[in-house]
């Protein structure tokens, strides 16, 4: 049977009430039972506000927050920017390898990295601050930094195979569960350091918007 909410809820919903409370105790280390004492409210009222089960009043809320030494605008600030994108591990297995030296699949939607939005700049588009890829190198296949990163700078973490870095010289094979922070104006190529295929994780900082 499906769950019935009421108008107030939904309109609440983006808030994440129920989230903040439970938060806010957590970061406190207060059980409810300490919770109830200090506010006069049962645990019975402050387990169902924490759960979303109850939308809390004005006053309840206001009680709660001088508790936490928060205001009630820690609690109906408008987001910023919200996003979560996830990128099912189908639809690595699911693709075509081909014959490409090097492939580039962005992690932070699956498809391509799409801009946020933001509710506080009038729906303004704005850049992730973070780019996360998934890199595949075929055997021999060749990179430079410069294709993968923002600035030429980011991290590296290798989950598969082995990894060649060269720059200026440095010459460094990276196994899986090794990981490399390159932050450079020189040329930094990356290889696959033998004939199998090399799989890496790169993140960067996004552009800024």
């Amino acid at each position: 049977m499906a769950k019935t909410v009421s108008y107030t809820q939904w309109s609440l919903e983006p808030y994440c009430l129920g989230m903040k409370l439970r938060g806010l105790r957590t970061q406190k280390r207060m059980t409810l039972a300490r919770l109830a004492a200090e506010t006069g409210l049962s645990t019975a009222l402050l387990s169902k506000l924490e759960t979303d089960r109850m939308v809390p009043t004005l006053p309840t809320l206001a009680t709660i927050s001088r508790v936490y030494g928060v205001g009630l605008s820690y609690f109906f600030k408008e987001p910023v920017r919200h996003r979560i994108a996830i990128t099912r591990r189908a639809h690595f297995g699911g693709q075509d390898r081909g014959t490409d030296p090097m492939r580039i699949t962005p992690l932070n939607a699956a498809g391509g990295v799409s801009p946020l939005t933001s509710p506080a700049r009038g729906g303004e588009r704005i850049a992730p601050s973070l780019v996360t890829q998934m890199i595949e190198l075929a055997g021999g296949g060749t990179a430079s930094a410069s294709d993968c990163f923002q600035e030429t700078s980011g991290l590296i973490y290798v989950l598969e195979g082995r990894l060649q870095l060269d720059s200026g010289g440095m010459h460094e094979e990276l196994e899986a569960g090794d990981c490399a922070y390159v932050e450079s104006d020189m040329a930094v190529a990356w290889s696959a350091a033998d004939k199998n295929r090399c799989r890496v994780l790169a993140v960067s900082a996004g552009v800024a918007g």
